[in-house]
């Protein structure tokens, strides 16, 4: 099953803490990172007063874990590298979203696949259609790329940053 995996920082030395994350998704048990996208600078979106804007990039990996598993092992990266979840669109050393696990979808506490807000977001679905333009939404049964054609600007800033790989 391929997820697909948002990656963001508007903390410190963003490169290097999306870096670190993408290595420590890489090393999980059960997961295999088969392609990452380029790394964008974007604006905060939904943020009250002055915030840095960030570092995103989106990365694939197949998985032999379940979804709560999965999320279980992005919240302990977050955790990891620091992140404190003080407020809700406050700034963050590392954000890491599930964004799509397969054609999957699951609605659970604490767990929504396909992220609920992913279709919304120009800093989710730039680098996701460099990774996967066709991939259909399942439950808008809508492409990445139609999606992001679909989204209004509304000052969602989405500029090219790296052309890196964010992982090896």
């Amino acid at each position: 099953m391929t997820a697909y995996i948002g990656i963001g920082s508007n903390m410190g030395d963003r490169l290097a803490n999306c870096v670190r994350a993408a290595e420590e998704i890489a090393a999980v048990p059960g997961l295999r990172v088969v392609s990452c996208s380029e790394w964008f600078l974007t604006r905060p979106v939904g943020v009250v007063g002055q915030q840095e804007w960030y570092l995103n990039g989106v990365l694939a990996a197949d998985s032999e874990i379940s979804p709560r598993l999965f999320l279980a092992n992005l919240l302990e990266i977050e955790k990891s590298m620091g992140r404190l979840r003080k407020e809700r669109w406050g700034p963050r050393v590392i954000d890491l979203d599930l964004l799509l696990f397969g054609g999957e979808i699951v609605q659970e506490e604490n767990l929504a696949v396909p992220h609920p807000l992913m279709h919304l977001r120009r800093f989710v679905l730039v680098p996701l259609v460099q990774l996967a333009h066709d991939l259909r939404h399942p439950v808008l049964l809508k492409t990445m790329a139609e999606l992001l054609h679909e989204l209004p600007e509304d000052g969602q800033d989405v500029i090219p940053w790296k052309a890196i790989e964010c992982c090896a």
